[in-house]
């Protein structure tokens, strides 16, 4: 009987018995039943009789039916994971004009010049791009089963970390996917880009030493965050090269807004001994910082010199223009969408995990402190 269309074949027809022995090769590639063999053999039936659960609950889990218990999802999806299963014939061979952006939230300017830069790359292949923020709602409704039911050529995530039932989900509707500025550590399997936030980290802080400043206060931004740590590091770094302590009461925690650095500095003011310079580490923080010294009655940069993270437009637009590390967020979502692309067309990625360098700008916020 002909499979209607639409749907997806369980397992590849059995050959009849009978007959000359015409094809003894097509035979020996034939997997076993119920045994889960090379990665683009495994079966649907074959994961059921594994995980030791029906056929149809492993349909309802790959095909994201909510009337599933998470125990059961989860060990569907870890032995997903290690088979490498692969959903034969799910999407169509006239694949949608579309891929997908989802971002946490998209209330900064971060965000935004990413987004810009992947709809240009995107337009410029025909593409569309849609948005998704995962702030709208429950995380999975939103953004995985609206976009897995509707079709896309592939998904761009912001400094998102996928879960690996996502990555399962994902891998076996052969959905490809990029991580922006990935929040973890990617495993290597997942095509990531970012950006060189250690050197850039070096770069600001050697910057601020080379003008002779000897405090020079930190705040960083969320510690969950791969990028924060890489830029505190690279903080560190500059410091111990140039034989200066690391002072504990001169690092802060701050969020890469312009609240985080605001408060942050008013705290770093009151020290006993406060600090000559601040590399803010993001330029929200930066804006937050230079607010908060402004209020103090200091002068930036004869008083107080400050150093930001990203080159945002706005920053050559600070009063004074911001001393800055660029990294270029418009080039690192271009790259992303040929990624993302690559794999969809059925091919290898030509890069799995890209950093793009990052450059220090320096503009009127940074000067020798003020002896």
């Amino acid at each position: 009987m002909a499979t209607p269309p639409g749907t997806v074949p369980d397992t590849v027809p059995e050959q009849p018995a009978a007959g000359p022995p015409a094809m003894p090769t097509e035979a020996r590639r034939r997997p076993a039943r119920g045994r889960l063999a090379a990665k683009d053999r495994v079966t649907i039936a074959a994961i059921a009789e594994e995980s030791g659960l029906s056929v149809a609950t492993v349909s309802k889990v790959l095909n994201g039916r909510p009337d599933v218990a998470e125990g059961t999802r989860s060990r569907v999806q870890q032995i997903i994971l290690q088979r490498g299963y692969r959903r034969r014939g799910y999407r169509s061979s006239a694949a949608p004009p579309l891929i997908d952006v989802v971002f946490n939230e998209f209330d900064s300017p971060w965000a935004v010049e990413l987004v810009r830069g992947a709809i240009a790359a995107a337009q410029e292949r025909g593409l569309t791009v849609a948005l998704t923020s995962l702030a709208e709602g429950d995380e999975r409704k939103v953004w995985f089963d609206h976009i897995t039911s509707r079709g896309t050529r592939g998904i761009i995530l912001l400094l998102s970390q996928l879960t690996a039932h996502q990555q399962g989900e994902l891998h076996s509707r052969k959905l490809p996917f990029v991580v922006i500025d990935p929040a973890a550590e990617p495993g290597p399997e997942v095509a990531s880009v970012g950006a060189t936030n250690w050197a850039g980290g070096l770069a600001a802080t050697r910057h601020l030493i080379d003008l002779g400043h000897r405090r020079i206060a930190f705040i960083s931004g969320p510690p969950e965050l791969l990028c924060s740590r890489a830029r505190l590091d690279g903080y560190r770094a500059a410091l111990e090269t140039a034989g200066l302590p690391v002072e504990e009461e001169l690092l802060r925690q701050g969020d890469f807004y312009v609240g985080g650095g605001y408060e942050q500095t008013t705290a770093l003011l009151a020290l006993e001994q406060p600090p000559t310079a601040i590399f803010a580490g993001s330029d929200l923080q930066a804006l937050g910082t230079i607010e908060a010294a402004r209020e103090a009655g200091l002068r930036v940069p004869e008083q107080l010199s400050v150093v930001g993270f990203d080159d945002l437009p706005l920053s050559r637009w600070a009063s004074p223009p911001l001393t800055t590390i660029r990294q270029p967020l418009t080039e690192m979502a271009a790259l992303a969408v040929r990624i993302l692309l690559e794999s969809a067309d059925g091919g290898e990625p030509s890069h799995r995990r890209v950093e793009l360098a990052t450059d220090l700008v320096v503009r009127e916020s940074t000067a020798p402190p003020d002896r």
